[in-house]
């Protein structure tokens, strides 16, 4: 069997050829292992590798199989973690020297029910640091590159994990998105990133950027790997805070139904209209795509999600300040340039403006939430441009057009971004698909109708760029 192609398969297909033992748990491991070696010295998706843990882990896997121990699909598969989740034992820093040293004694929720669910971890992932920031462009442990073109940034700030997963690094990853940290990646990088609604994945464990928008989920390359990753983590958890008790359907049930008979919108906003005219023409023909595969596709809007990146800003940067306050305080120097303005830029935000952006945030959520009185879901772009290229005046050419990102983790919806084809210059585009509380299973459902209706398969990035 041919490993390196195994590393781009599904993760149904590699784990069927784990239980029909045509390659063992320890030599797909290695694989993914020999992967990092080979092409993490360029991507840098990777800031840690627990080469050894991963083996361990392997064998485990391989004895529990033939001793008849089946823990699921994910069972002996390769992920990463974006390093904001703590695994036992393994540093978690959150990309910054202030939390060298943080050595957890516990594994975080949601990497506790991976494990359990069999999963090797082989590592953790590049981030901005803390996790705030869109081009994961880090001062202390370098830039993320795109896998597609490595001269371009991933997006951020779980650029590491999605540029882990489109080359071949591991299966899937954890990530969080506090204004789209995981769709941003997903669509800059060519592979399926999924935000969940707010409390459906615990966040025990995972170090905070800002409290009322942090969200935790998965990245993998297809829609059913995403499903089966969400499956395995989602759920209640009574030592957050912010976790809700609701029941948890397999995510995996209604992924072959397509769109027939449903109703779905298409965002007229500056969030779409404002895109590059590559992202909205392959936008419009998604939707276009979906209207004759059987749904019905009319266009809403929301007028309040123009004020959403003011909003955003304003509660991120008053949250993540008071989050980081005695950081900042103590070791100034200790943080990147960009950063460092920003925290102590929120630092320095009257509370009457944190009341207003909070305000705004209700009124904007009760248009979003009237969006699904009328319609299933809502398309519109994941990222509004392409990959820029890494460099200084990469975070203001993202931050030239509103985020069609941020609106959503404002309002808690569940959101996925899945590939819907690239540029002239072949960089990936994602088209974003939004829907209702607790409906990840119809957002996951339209992401697979599309999915299944792409025109271009999936080219693994390094047949592209060697």
């Amino acid at each position: 069997m041919d490993l390196t192609q195994l590393l781009y398969a599904p993760i149904r297909v590699a784990a069927a050829a784990l239980r029909r033992r045509e390659v063992s748990a320890a030599e797909l491991t290695e694989a993914a292992l020999a992967r990092i070696a080979e092409r993490n010295p360029l991507i840098n998706a990777y800031i840690t590798v627990t080469a050894e843990a991963a083996r361990a882990a392997a064998r485990r896997t391989d004895e529990e199989l033939r001793a008849g121990i089946d823990r699921g699909p994910l069972h002996g598969i390769p992920l990463g973690v974006k390093d904001l989740f703590d695994v036992a034992g393994v540093p978690t820093t959150a990309g910054s020297p202030l939390f060298q040293g943080r050595v957890p004694r516990e594994d975080a929720t949601v990497v506790a029910r991976l494990r359990a669910a069999g999963a090797v971890f082989t590592g953790k992932h590049n981030t901005h640091e803390l996790a705030y920031g869109t081009t994961t462009i880090n001062p202390h442990t370098g830039a993320a590159r795109n896998p597609r073109d490595p001269a371009r940034i991933t997006g951020g700030s779980s650029g590491g994990s999605a540029a882990a997963v489109a080359d071949g690094m591991c299966f899937g990853a954890l990530g969080t998105d506090s204004g789209g940290s995981i769709r941003g990646p997903a669509a800059l990088c060519g592979v399926v990133g999924l935000k969940p609604t707010y409390g459906r994945v615990p966040l025990t464990g995972v170090v905070a950027l800002t409290w009322s928008v942090d969200h935790a989920g998965p990245l993998a390359r297809t829609v059913e790997d995403v499903a089966l990753l969400l499956t395995a983590i989602a759920g209640f958890d009574p030592r957050d805070p912010t976790s809700a008790d609701v029941p948890t359907p397999d995510y995996c049930a209604d992924l072959e139904r397509g769109v027939q008979g449903l109703r779905l919108g298409l965002l007229r906003a500056p969030q779409s209209e404002q895109a590059e005219p590559a992202v909205r023409a392959a936008v419009e023909g998604a939707a276009r795509r979906l209207a004759d595969a059987g749904a019905e596709v009319v266009e809403v809007q929301a007028p309040l999600l123009a004020e959403a990146d003011a909003v955003s800003f304003t509660i991120m940067g008053a949250e993540a300040a008071a989050y980081h306050l005695e950081r900042v305080r103590a070791h100034p120097e200790r943080f990147g340039a960009d950063v460092f303005e920003r925290l102590a830029t929120g630092a320095t935000l009257p509370a009457v403006d944190y009341i207003q952006a909070q305000r705004a945030r209700a009124l904007l959520t009760a248009q979003v939430n009237a969006w699904f009185t009328q319609v299933d879901a809502v398309l519109l772009p994941a990222a509004a441009r392409t990959a820029p290229e890494v460099g200084p005046d990469a975070a203001r050419q993202m931050r030239a057009y509103p985020s069609p990102r941020r609106p959503f983790n404002l309002t808690g919806h569940p959101a996925v971004s899945v590939p819907c084809g690239i540029d002239a210059l072949g960089l990936p585009i994602g088209l974003q698909i939004v829907g209702r509380y607790w409906d990840e299973t119809t957002v996951l459902r339209v992401a697979a109708a599309w999915e299944r209706l792409a025109v271009e398969a999936p080219t693994p990035p390094h047949a592209r760029h060697r």
